[in-house]
């Protein structure tokens, strides 16, 4: 066989036993004669031992042994001695000290590093050797989270009674929102199959046949420009639920996200339940976006009666043509520069606002670019009004 164990099960448990390994060389020291590979597979690192000792024939391999080579080593796992573990690995505990060693595939030399994330080529290169850009650690973490992902849904949603239904991809096409990627077909010389953009008419064909509850990872495919949350080609959680109203719905994706996010990234902060919901309206006025991060909090807040008998012009002009003042607050930002200010209201204007105007709070008084034009009595209402206090900075806007 070529392995016993994989590299990153091993644990102190294991000291005294026999293994072996195979994986990639991820990194090799040299130190006085003895030389040491992180060896690595797709469960993590382990530390190999190459000592002077080992028989001639192993030690003339691994003289030329490189990053990315393909071993087989034969060991012992031995515990590492006091202050030369490693708490940074799973097995910084452990090394193993070879005993054996094979080489399965020697490596050219590659045209970026695999064992950093750091100083990465461009994106064409990582495109074009693919295979390489997997193995990197931030990669593989990648690949292992959406397969746990997607076994949670699976598990939970069969709990909930639903079922499985893989629906076809190649089908007629149906009016959607982009343009359906077509097929030739071969057998029908002049017609096309579509790829679908969704299932949406096949889940809909299995809720009138009775199926109750389906769902399906489902490949969907646009031919439409890219944008930031979507490619031509991508997989979603499709369901739909017979006899059901729009809570029912809403409560079956809560709880599958609530009990996800502890079982498959436990390192992360929960989310609580029951999830804090909010009407259309209320969202714009609150945030300005139907789909806001709720991490950032910085709400917009209303500055109308604030500011109804102002005699700065902007703002005057702005209610006297029923427009709406608005502000966020930035927590201890009243420091920023006037570079840093400007900068930001050059971001602001490509969202449309023709400027951005600031007051920041400081131990001195107020200060920005809208302070002259503020009296003090607006001051003091705005900070009652926001919550502001010393070190914040307040963000204004008005449409």
């Amino acid at each position: 066989m070529y392995r016993t164990h994989t590299c990153g099960e091993l644990r102190a448990s294991h000291a005294g036993q026999t293994i072996t390994l195979s994986g990639w060389v991820h990194r090799r020291r040299d130190h006085g004669g003895v030389a040491f590979f992180d060896l690595r597979d797709r469960t993590g690192l382990v530390q190999v031992t190459i000592n002077p000792d080992l028989p001639k024939e192993s030690l003339d391999l691994v003289t030329n042994v490189r990053m990315e080579w393909v071993l087989q080593i034969e060991g012992v796992v031995q515990l590492r001695p006091d202050g030369m573990k490693n708490p940074k690995m799973e097995t910084g505990e452990i090394e193993i000290i070879a005993r054996e060693v094979k080489i399965l595939n020697p490596a050219k030399t590659l045209p970026f590093l695999v064992s950093t994330d750091t100083d990465l080529a461009d994106e064409n290169t990582r495109l074009k050797y693919r295979y390489l850009d997997l193995r990197r650690e931030r990669m593989t973490r990648n690949m292992v989270l959406r397969h746990k992902v997607i076994k949670f849904m699976r598990d939970y949603l069969d709990e909930q009674g639903f079922i499985e239904v893989e629906t076809p991809i190649m089908f007629k096409a149906t009016p959607e929102g982009a343009r359906d990627y077509l097929v030739p077909s071969r057998v029908y010389p002049g017609q096309f199959y579509a790829l679908p953009q969704s299932p949406q008419q096949l889940k809909q064909l299995l809720m009138v046949a009775g199926m109750d509850k389906y769902f399906q990872i489902a490949r969907c495919f646009r031919d439409e420009d890219l944008r930031g949350d979507r490619q031509p080609e991508f997989t979603q959680l499709d369901l739909e639920m017979s006899f059901v109203h729009r809570d029912d719905v809403l409560a079956l994706v809560e709880g599958l996200f609530t009990k996800m996010l502890p079982a498959v990234t436990p390192h992360k902060k929960l989310l609580s339940s029951p999830w804090p919901k909010f009407s259309y309206r209320e969202v714009l006025e609150k945030y300005g976006s139907d789909k806001p991060d709720l991490r950032f909090g910085m709400e917009l807040i209303e500055l109308n009666d604030v500011f109804a008998k102002s005699e700065f012009r902007v703002f005057q002009s702005t209610l006297e043509a029923g427009g709406v003042i608005k502000c966020i607050v930035a927590p201890k930002s009243a420091d920023m520069s006037r570079k840093e200010v400007d900068a930001l209201t050059e971001v602001a204007k490509t969202f449309g606002a023709k400027g951005m105007p600031t007051l920041a709070i400081t131990a001195e008084g107020v200060k920005g670019s809208a302070s002259k034009f503020v009296t003090p009595e607006e001051v003091e209402a705005l900070k009652s009004k926001t919550g502001a206090g010393v070190g914040d900075l307040i963000i204004c806007r008005n449409r």
